[in-house]
């Protein structure tokens, strides 16, 4: 299993506790996620970008895995991935950069595994 698998599987474990503690307030965040998402003007992947991006600037090792794993579901390239990573360092500089490596590796370990 990779890094970011891992990340993923000991993320999602506690995600299902928080939803088992404050029901009402997940049920509602995961909704709002599914409706944030949905394709409309903008595509599902053009969002899973921005979440991304902003996922990065925050410095959000969760974020980063589960975005990054829906991209590479999504059919998102490298080339993608890259432009946007360059715009989540122009919002949060040199901590992004370093995140913006972490998001590549997460691409790479994802994509390797869907081949």
């Amino acid at each position: 299993m990779t890094q970011y698998q891992e990340s993923i599987h000991r993320i999602g474990p506690r995600l299902k506790g928080l939803s088992e503690a404050i029901p009402n307030v997940m049920k509602s965040f995961h909704g709002l996620h599914a409706a944030a998402l949905a394709d409309g003007a903008l595509s599902e992947k053009t969002k899973e970008l921005i979440a991304l991006a902003i996922g990065v600037a925050a410095r959000c090792e969760g974020c980063v895995a589960f975005h990054i794993q829906a991209l590479v579901r999504l059919g998102a390239t490298r080339a993608e991935v890259e432009e946007t990573l360059g715009v989540a360092i122009l919002m949060g500089g040199g901590p992004s950069a370093m995140w913006a490596t972490e998001a590549l590796t997460a691409f790479d370990e994802f994509h390797r595994q869907k081949s």
